[in-house]
C-alpha cells in the first residue's frame, strides 16, 4: 500500500512536471529554481526523479489551466522532486534541513505568484511576508547543512 501511495505522488508530480513545462507564453514563472545544497545532493544519491516521472505527463499537456494555476504548479513542480530526493536521505537532520530548503523555495515561488496575479492587498503582504521570512530560514538552514553535513 505505502509503494503505491508514494508512486501515486510521483506521478502526479509527473503530471504537474509536464503542465508547467509546457506554460513558456503566459504569466512569468518564478525566476527561483528548487535546488538543494551540494551536500544534500550528496547525502542523497542518485536518485533520477526524471526516470520516475513519465507516467502522467501526456495526461495534463492537454489541460487548460490559467495563468495562475499554471504558475502555481510551476511553484509545487520545482518542489516536490528536490523535496522528495531529500526525504531519500538516511540522518534525519539532514534530511528534515534539505528538505525545508526545497519546500521554502517552492512556498517562495507560489508567494511570486500572488505578487503578480493577486488583487487583494493583505494577501499580496502576507505573501511579501513569507518571501522575506523563507529567504533568512533558507540562508541558516543552508548554513547548518553545510556545517553538519559529512
Amino acid at each position: 500500500m505505502r509503494k503505491i501511495t508514494i508512486l501515486s505522488a510521483v506521478l502526479v508530480l509527473a503530471g504537474i512536471s509536464h503542465a508547467s513545462a509546457q506554460d513558456q507564453q503566459g504569466m512569468a514563472m518564478s525566476s527561483e529554481q528548487v535546488t538543494l545544497p551540494k551536500a544534500c545532493e550528496a547525502a542523497a544519491g542518485s536518485m533520477d526523479m526524471s526516470s520516475m516521472m513519465g507516467g502522467m505527463r501526456d495526461m495534463m499537456s492537454g489541460s487548460e489551466m490559467n495563468d495562475v494555476q499554471k504558475g502555481n504548479m510551476d511553484a509545487m513542480m520545482k518542489m516536490h522532486g528536490p523535496m522528495m530526493k531529500a526525504a531519500m536521505i538516511k540522518d534525519a537532520d539532514l534530511a528534515f534541513n534539505c528538505g525545508m530548503i526545497a519546500h521554502h523555495q517552492g512556498a517562495i515561488a507560489m508567494a511570486e505568484v500572488e505578487l503578480k496575479a493577486g488583487k487583494d492587498k493583505e494577501s499580496k503582504k502576507m505573501a511579501q511576508m513569507i518571501i522575506d521570512a523563507q529567504k533568512k530560514e533558507i540562508k541558516e538552514m543552508t548554513a547548518w547543512v553545510e556545517k553538519h553535513a559529512k
